[in-house]
């Protein structure tokens, strides 16, 4: 064991890697025999990460997850903002311009209806609350436009560490709510075609749950929903420790 344990913590990224394809592994096992396709293995493979978090927090005392047992230290460079970005780039490239330019201004309306109305939305739950400071209504309003504009803004702006923490759980289960929910709606809202796919993508915003949920609906829809959403999360960080604190300490105060 002492043997395998050296081997792992010297091969941390490799580790990492093989952790994350056996979750995935397992989590679209448990999708395609206990929910019959209904429930992505995203989703699934995102709520067994957070529940494998919670535990190694609690059996090593740390704060970072699984990243505090030495073992599995390289998934917190796997999970990092370099891979996570390379990645994203990479989902892009897929993208057909021809098909893109047809979102149009419909798709400039999505990204900016989904960047506010899932704002506000936070802002009242944080409100609702207890929250009634500008910083931290507009750190958990960020979190729900996506679990990486939370935090940024919630360091922009000065946020406490719990009420980060916060905005990214809001994000998450947001992202959770549009993986799961995505097959079950696209007949109904027309999502079968790329310029629909790019609106989903700007009025949902999260990246993971966007492609997710296209993955569980058309394979081929990934690219261009991923797209939208990612120009949405760049979107809500420029905007929400900027314009939207401004607007939120104007009705609030300081």
């Amino acid at each position: 064991m002492e043997m395998l344990k050296h081997v792992f913590i010297g091969n941390a990224l490799l580790t990492a890697f093989a952790v994350v394809g056996l979750v995935m592994w397992l989590s679209n096992a448990i999708s395609k025999y206990l929910t019959a396709g209904r429930v992505h293995g995203s989703a699934i493979a995102i709520v067994l990460g957070l529940a494998a978090a919670f535990f190694c927090g609690l059996s090593t005392g740390g704060e970072k997850g699984v990243v505090d047992v030495p073992a599995l230290a390289g998934i917190g460079l796997m999970g990092g903002a370099m891979l996570r970005d390379f990645a994203i780039t990479a989902t892009a490239f897929e993208v057909d311009v021809a098909q893109a330019k047809k979102a149009g201004l419909v798709g400039v309306i999505a990204l900016g209806l989904g960047t506010v109305l899932p704002f506000i939305v936070g802002v009242s739950v944080a409100a609702a609350f207890g929250y009634t400071d500008a910083i931290s209504m507009t750190t958990i309003g960020a979190g729900a436009i996506t679990y990486i504009v939370g935090p940024v803004t919630g360091a922009a702006l000065g946020a406490s560490s719990a009420v980060i923490a916060l905005s990214i759980a809001t994000g998450v289960l947001k992202a959770v709510l549009v993986m799961v929910g995505t097959p079950l709606v696209a007949k109904m809202i027309g999502l079968n075609n790329p310029r629909s796919a790019m609106v989903f993508g700007g009025l949902m915003g999260t990246v993971s749950g966007v492609s997710g949920g296209l993955a569980a609906t058309d394979r081929r829809l990934v690219p261009y929903g991923a797209l939208t959403a990612t120009f949405h999360t760049g979107l809500g960080c420029l905007v929400a420790p900027s314009v939207l604190y401004l607007a939120v300490r104007a009705i609030v105060g300081g």
